[in-house]
């Protein structure tokens, strides 16, 4: 001991690396490194999934969609059917009026282009009182004139190429602003050297001029939106600014841009404001707002994800165009910020977001406007950089200082407090006031300090420990041993009722096939098989229950809970299908270069979803993860229907209830073996995408009219049918009709009793 370090030494030197540590760690908290920033924008991404901003119902969106792109044709439209859309808007009552885009240039569907550019030769070919009556027609000077009238359109203008550098956005001079003020903007708000801009007739008459231009974070999400933006010498506001000025003011208002007022600044609260009337908007030097996002939802939106759509945002320009809207449209704008937008494919300017990705920009400005008018803001001044430090200094002390005298549970127990009042701290002062505190780093470091800690108080503990781990690895797998340490329930009989969707699989004709390969052949054959099966139920998230020689069990929804296990188990059955034709031509290459015939595999796939048994079953001796029950016996008899019926893959009605966007026919009514109530099967025919094809609808419809015809025992209706429906058939159900049409033919030569229920009786599995 004299020769080494006392313990009073060990501690000391325990206590001052823990100090530096937490001395740089405190250091580098202001640090802009990219992944400390990342890690910042991520958690708060989560907060604003978690607690969305609430809507205020004071802002639209008139959607250039697919449906108005339909009536009016491909954009750009002409400026006069944007005239009537100006015009409209302004008549049934709409605060403000934003366009997002830029009129860079003039129209040329407009008479007026036209003729203004013939030569004279060509000018000849018309009559001077057709030359007079079209030059009339301008429709640049009707949108013009619709946007002047208005008095309450906000035009608008973004980045522009090197080209385009001398371009100079028009200031309207709407903004008041002191020059001490103004020098710093100039030099830290968002700026450009070259701006595309609109046509300056459509500029002078509007009521306001801004910016729509983003800058992305290094991410490539837009979390930030500039209010106020610079080319060097003059400020301009937002597109989003204007269209609140003009709606909260009016056109002729003047937005304050100011240092924030010592009597009404509190203690967490941002140098600069920008106040239209009564209402003041919080920014710092850089006139940049962090957005509030709330999800913003079209029709499309609604039927696709409406758990994220509290109503739908989205009004489809048309509607405002055609008199038979209104006055349903009018209730829709009276009051009512207005931005016009596209979401039409190859129209829409997509942006990341925190909520979604791949939304229409005008989302984003929808999004500042309505946390404005709501006071829903999202802070992070500039003092709060020290707070964040003064929190990792106070938590690291009191760690640092009493994990000397606790054990290992105490010191962890202390270190999950300290990042638990971190994170739900930063939790709650967002929803709560709206500021965003970073508990990531804070809670990184104080993660890092224990971490430390640990491995220099219990650094011989570690050792012996990972010296008995690796002896007793050498008598059990290692995957083995970390399972059964980390789950040692698992190692007992038992299980759960779980819902579940099963799937059994099966080689056509195996027998056959098995007789004339050899074995070494046979086992390659089945590798490729079940191999490309296996991979294929994994990458849709089931699980693989056991391989019965050439068939294969999997079920989903089991150990864990999957999302729409129904449809990932048809997606499954219908990419199996498609993977057999890459593996038969592997067959038919090997046995080409052999000088074999080809012996190429056929599956039937049998798929129902119910309640079953799931868990580990077997006897105390051996037992595997399984599952028991109607469901699955179910399955394998819809797997041995297959054949009967000529189609690839069956399906039973209560997987089809909850995937029935597929393409699915129904097949019959049916009785298996083993089961006295009769059961509806489906066919399971293609994807989502087949089923809205225009092929397909024709065919179902045909399909079941014949089902119907036979059900209702026309038979000879029914038989009349088939050939249009076998016309109409796709790969995967060539023998469906052949079985229709040896049935009928028998069904024809009996006497059914009075209560014949079209029930099919099967009399093999």
């Amino acid at each position: 001991m004299s020769k080494g370090y006392t313990p009073s030494k060990w501690a000391c030197c325990h206590v001052v690396i823990l100090l530096l540590l937490l001395a740089c760690t405190i250091g580098f908290s202001g640090s802009t490194y990219p992944l400390r920033v990342e890690l910042q924008y991520s958690v708060f991404d989560q907060f604003n999934k978690w607690y969305p901003r609430e809507p205020t119902e004071k802002v639209i969106i008139v959607d250039i969609d697919e449906a108005s792109l339909q009536r009016y044709g491909q954009w750009p439209w002409p400026r006069k059917i944007m005239a009537e859309l100006v015009v409209s808007l302004t008549e049934k009552g709409a605060k403000a009026i934003a366009f997002d885009g830029v009129f860079s240039d003039e129209d040329r569907s407009s008479p007026h282009y036209f003729l203004s550019h013939l030569s004279g030769e060509e000018a000849k070919i018309l009559h001077a009182s057709d030359l007079e009556r079209a030059a009339h027609f301008d429709y640049d000077f009707m949108f013009s004139k619709a946007i002047k009238d208005s008095k309450i359109f906000v035009t608008a203008f973004t980045y522009g190429s090197s080209e385009r550098a001398n371009n100079t956005p028009l200031n309207k001079n709407k903004m008041l602003v002191r020059d001490d003020v103004k020098s710093v903007f100039l030099e830290n708000a968002y700026a450009f050297h070259g701006a595309s801009i609109n046509l300056e007739q459509f500029s002078n008459n509007a009521a306001g001029n801004g910016s729509f231009m983003a800058r992305l974070d290094s991410d490539g999400v837009l979390r930030r939106a500039g209010m106020v933006f610079t080319d060097g010498k003059t400020l301009y506001p937002s597109l989003s600014l204007e269209a609140l000025r003009v709606a909260l003011i009016g056109g002729e208002g003047i937005a304050r841009l100011a240092s924030t007022p010592e009597e009404a600044r509190h203690f967490l609260d941002t140098n600069y404001r920008i106040s239209l009337g009564n209402m003041a908007i919080p920014v710092e030097a850089d006139g940049v707002l962090n957005v509030y996002y709330r999800n913003f939802c079209n029709a499309q939106d609604i039927k696709n994800t409406p758990e994220l759509c509290l109503g739908e945002d989205y009004v489809s320009a048309y509607k405002f165009l055609d008199p038979a809207f209104t006055d349903k449209m009018q209730d829709n704008v009276k009051g009512k910020i207005i931005l016009i937008g596209a979401s039409a494919e190859g129209l829409k300017n997509l942006r990341n977001t925190p909520l979604r990705s791949f939304r229409p920009e005008v989302e984003v400005h929808a999004n500042v406007i309505e946390q404005v008018l709501s006071g829903d803001y999202l802070l992070r001044p500039s003092i709060v950089n020290g707070v964040e430090a003064i929190f990792i200094l106070v938590s690291g002390l009191f760690f640092v200082l009493l994990s000397q005298f606790v054990g290992i549970i105490v010191s962890i127990l202390l270190c999950i407090t300290i990042v638990s009042v971190a994170m739900f701290g930063a939790f709650w002062m967002y929803v709560d006031y709206g500021l965003l505190f970073d508990p990531v780093y804070p809670s990184v470091a104080v993660v890092f300090i224990f971490t430390v800690s640990a491995m220099l108080s219990y650094a011989r503990t570690e050792r012996k420990r990972k010296r008995i781990r690796n002896a007793f690895g050498m008598y059990v797998a290692p995957d083995v041993m970390r399972d059964l340490e980390a789950y040692p329930e698992r190692i007992t009989l038992g299980g759960e009722s779980r819902d579940i969707t099963v799937m059994f699989t099966d080689i056509r004709k195996f027998t056959t096939i098995s007789e004339e390969l050899s074995p070494k052949d046979l086992i390659q054959l089945m590798n490729d098989f079940l191999t490309g099966m296996t991979d294929i139920v994994m990458a849709h998230q089931g699980t693989v229950d056991k391989y019965i020689g050439d068939a294969m069990m999997a079920f989903w929804n089991a150990p864990r809970d999957i999302e729409n296990h129904e449809r990932e188990a048809c997606l499954a059955a219908l990419q199996m299908q498609s993977k057999l034709e890459p593996i038969n031509e592997r067959i038919r290459i090997r046995a080409q270069e052999k000088g074999q015939k080809p012996f190429l595999l056929l599956a039937g796939i049998g798929i129902h979803t119910g309640i079953c048994a799931v868990g580990n079953m077997g006897s105390k001796q051996r037992f595997a993860y399984s599952a028991l029950g109607d469901a699955v016996n179910l399955a394998a008899r819809l797997e041995g229907q297959t054949k009967a019926y000529g189609v690839s893959i069956m399906v039973g009605e209560s997987t089809y209830e909850k995937a029935c966007d597929l393409a699915m026919l129904e097949l019959d009514l049916i009785r298996v073996v083993g089961r006295t109530a009769p059961v509806r099967i489906y066919g399971l025919m293609g994807d989502y995408l087949f089923a809205q094809s225009s092929d397909f609808q024709e065919w179902h419809a045909l399909h079941m009219q014949m089902l119907s015809c036979y059900r209702a025992r026309d038979f000879k209706g029914a038989q009349d049918l088939l050939p249009s429906c076998q016309e109409k058939a796709s790969g995967g159900a060539d023998g469906l009709y052949q079985t229709y049409a040896a049935r009928i033919e028998a069904l024809m030569e009996v006497d059914l009793p009075d209560d014949w229920d079209g029930v099919y009786t099967a009399e093999s599995k």
